[in-house]
């Protein structure tokens, strides 16, 4: 008499599908809430189950075989169809779940944590809502992410788009004490005399100052002895006479309207689309985000 298969669990096949879309033990670990030694323990666990060497593994890689290739191929239509099907049960007994991966800018999530979270984890206690802040613009589904939350501009084009608030605009600013000792700049081409506190992205690449008034544009690559990376920073810079810096109207605000700060070439500061969610339109939607979605779209009218 044959002796039974031991057959995988959900969470051995959940954790190829991991190891499997992100290429990276490492990477799949951190996303499971488990540990790099207990994931490959697990992995190595359901090769046995199924007698198959699904992976190579090096000290820096690891790879699918094809038995791999070919059990991913089969495996990921029916997690996803089982999630369908968990969803639409919990849906049924008007009960929303799951875990929601949002990737954003810091500005973004700050804006998330401080309107929309409180909200909906009130609403839907069952929801786990994992928010990543990332100042460089990711491949959302290639990392894993459910959605992302970048300014409309930055949105890539082939994503559906959710408006979570209204436009906004960039600033530039100074202190008093500075303007005192440097007259203010009428255009933007005055900027070339000036300290300038300049700004640079995550990838490395430095913000080329943008101003635009009926018509006109321009793009400078402003001067100035320093350069950061985080927006409140510069502010706390500028008011500390350091230069004229420009930034998210935002975080400018509570400076201006106690004198800290004073706003220049602010005609030339043109508002730009605002913050907005945005996730693939080829894949499906699980419960969490359509019923975030919903919120974000209350809020907004």
């Amino acid at each position: 008499m044959n002796s039974p298969i031991d057959s995988p669990t959900l969470k051995d096949l959940r954790a190829f599908m991991a190891v499997a879309e992100h290429r990276s033990f490492r990477r799949a670990a951190e996303l499971l809430g488990v540990t790099r030694s207990s994931l490959s323990h697990t992995l190595r666990g359901l090769e046995e189950k199924l007698s198959t060497r699904l992976l190579h593994r090096t000290t820096r890689s690891v790879s699918l075989t094809q038995a791999g290739e070919q059990f991913l191929a089969r495996l990921d239509p029916l997690l996803g169809d089982l999630s369908q099907l968990l969803e639409d049960v919990a849906g049924a007994q008007g009960r929303t779940l799951g875990t929601l991966r949002i990737n954003g800018s810091e500005p973004a999530i700050r804006l998330l944590v401080a309107t929309l979270v409180p909200k909906f984890l009130l609403r839907y206690p069952d929801v786990q809502l994992d928010l990543t802040v990332q100042g460089e613009l990711v491949d959302i589904v290639k990392k894993g992410f459910d959605a992302g939350i970048r300014l409309g501009d930055a949105v890539p084009k082939d994503m559906v788009a959710v408006r979570l608030g209204p436009d906004i605009r960039f600033l530039a600013v100074a202190s008093p004490a500075y303007l005192q000792a440097h007259p203010a700049p009428d255009t933007p081409d005055d900027l070339v005399h000036h300290q300038c506190i300049r700004q640079r992205f995550p990838s490395g690449k430095r913000y080329r100052w943008e101003f635009r008034k009926q018509g006109q544009e321009f793009v400078l690559d402003v001067p100035g002895a320093l350069t950061l990376d985080h927006h409140q920073l510069m502010v706390e810079a500028a008011a500390a006479g350091v230069g004229i810096a420009y930034v998210m109207e935002e975080y400018a605000r509570p400076y201006i309207d106690k004198g800290n700060l004073v706003t220049v070439l602010e005609s030339w500061c043109p508002h730009i689309s605002g913050l907005t969610l945005y996730f693939p339109n080829n894949r499906h939607v699980p419960g969490s985000l359509r019923a975030f979605i919903d919120m974000a779209k209350e809020s907004t009218q």
